[in-house]
């Protein structure tokens, strides 16, 4: 039976160049495929993101990706600082506490940390 390793969700991108100074700023290694303005990888740790332009004339709906971190509030706080449009994190009743971050072209990458647990 064959093994799922990893995925990497492909975001649909207006223009490579300013979707991977993007995710440079937010703290991402970023490169384009073989020189390429049509196609780039983001990479943070052990994330990877795949950005792919859209033709022009073209419409694509925005992809998402959840991503589970340590500390979803720390990160809500790096990549705002950064200047990325982000939702403050917040409590679930399924017990992550989540935030949301949107970049240029309306791609969402939800992430979430397990709630603190609160003593009883």
């Amino acid at each position: 039976m064959a093994i799922l390793k990893r995925i990497a969700p492909i975001f649909p991108v207006s223009d490579l160049r300013a979707s991977l100074e993007h995710y440079q700023r937010l703290g991402f290694a970023t490169r384009s495929y073989q020189e390429s303005l049509v196609y780039g990888f983001a990479t943070l740790d052990t994330v990877e993101i795949h950005l792919g332009v859209v033709p022009h004339g073209k419409s694509a709906t925005p992809a998402s990706a959840y991503v589970f971190v340590d500390d979803a509030d720390q990160l809500a706080q790096r990549w705002t600082a950064a200047g990325a449009n982000v939702r403050p994190p917040e409590d679930t009743e399924w017990g992550q506490h989540e935030g949301v971050a949107i970049d240029p072209d309306g791609n969402i990458i939800r992430f979430g940390s397990p709630m603190a647990r609160t003593a009883e």
